[in-house]
């Protein structure tokens, strides 16, 4: 991710266009391994205490989503006052930042968290009575996606990034339209990062507690209830809770699916899978963000909020369909 941001800042110099879509490039594949910190985090505790740990990974992305755009102001105005291009300056200090991260991992993350990990297994099996059978054989990726716990867990997870997306994306250019000043748009956007990053160390306490399945099905009310708050008034106050509950619904349904997805996966199976969720996963949001402009241009805000509710009522009616019709979802706290 450091390289990216150095690359993309050469490339904004330069006027490298090509350049600069390969250092974003890069910039993403950083970012995707970050993303997989919550599951090291999930696999060094036990299976009771996973949600709270991927909580409080997510909870300190709170720090970085209000932090980062405080710093774009500052960064645009050093970069001018050197004389650069003022697009330079967040991708300097992006590089700078992500540059310390790497030097922290690397000299303070010890032991390994796939040794600690190996470490909880064994003494989880020792407690259960099953220490000392061999290891099963990893299943292929494609039977592990064919269980129903993972794809409850990629369901809301995917669901909840999309729905998300789609609103979210298309909000500032609606209220926009309605009149509303930058200033005024940046307070309903702050509001909705609060609810995905602010209560996460809540959530995963609460999800240990009250198990996964059922914060799912919470965070999928949550989305619905969202989608049908937020073209029924344009006044900014109901336009702010209807984004905050946007965020609280996305943060229920990736928190509690990341857990269960954990849960349901060998430690020889973790990697390779959790990776090819987060694919996915960022292929729905990429699917909300392409897609929502569209869907407004149609039908405006009302249109957008109904197609949000149709795939969020999709998550609750998948889950009912799950924990009914078929076996219990194994997961901690249900």
């Amino acid at each position: 991710a450091a390289a990216g941001a150095v690359l993309a800042t050469l490339a904004i110099g330069w006027g490298a266009f090509v350049g600069f879509i390969f250092g974003t490039f890069l910039y993403g594949v950083g970012r995707a391994g970050g993303l997989q910190a919550r599951f090291a985090a999930a696999e060094i505790r036990p299976t009771a205490q996973r949600a709270k740990a991927i909580g409080l990974l997510v909870f300190a992305g709170t720090v970085g989503a209000v932090g980062g755009p405080l710093l774009a102001g500052p960064s645009t105005e050093w970069a001018l006052r050197a004389g650069f291009n003022e697009q330079i300056g967040p991708f300097v200090v992006a590089a700078a930042f992500f540059y310390l991260a790497f030097l922290l991992t690397f000299i303070f993350l010890r032991p390994d968290p796939m040794r600690v990990g190996q470490a909880v297994a064994a003494a989880e099996d020792a407690a259960a009575g099953t220490a000392g059978r061999p290891a099963r054989e990893p299943r292929s990726v494609r039977a592990i996606f064919a269980t129903q716990p993972v794809q409850l867990a990629l369901a809301s997870m995917m669901i909840g990034q999309l729905v998300m997306t789609l609103i979210m994306v298309i909000t500032p250019l609606y209220m926009k339209q309605l009149g509303y000043a930058t200033e005024q748009i940046s307070w309903v956007i702050m509001a909705h990062t609060l609810g995905m990053f602010a209560f996460s160390s809540g959530t995963g306490w609460l999800i240990d507690r009250v198990g996964r399945v059922r914060m799912i099905v919470a965070g999928g009310i949550l989305l619905a209830v969202s989608a049908v708050m937020a073209p029924l008034s344009t006044a900014l106050a109901p336009l702010m809770a209807a984004l905050f509950l946007l965020g609280l619904g996305w943060n229920f349904c990736f928190i509690a699916g990341s857990s269960l997805l954990s849960d349901s996966l060998a430690a020889n199976e973790r990697g390779r899978t959790q990776g090819t969720n987060d694919m996915l996963v960022a292929l729905a949001s990429g699917t909300g963000s392409l897609s929502t402009g569209t869907i407004f241009g149609l039908g405006g805000m009302a249109l957008v909020s109904n197609v949000g509710l149709v795939i969020a009522g999709g998550l609750l009616l998948f889950a009912y369909w799950a924990t009914r019709r078929h076996a219990p979802v194994p997961a901690a706290g249900d």
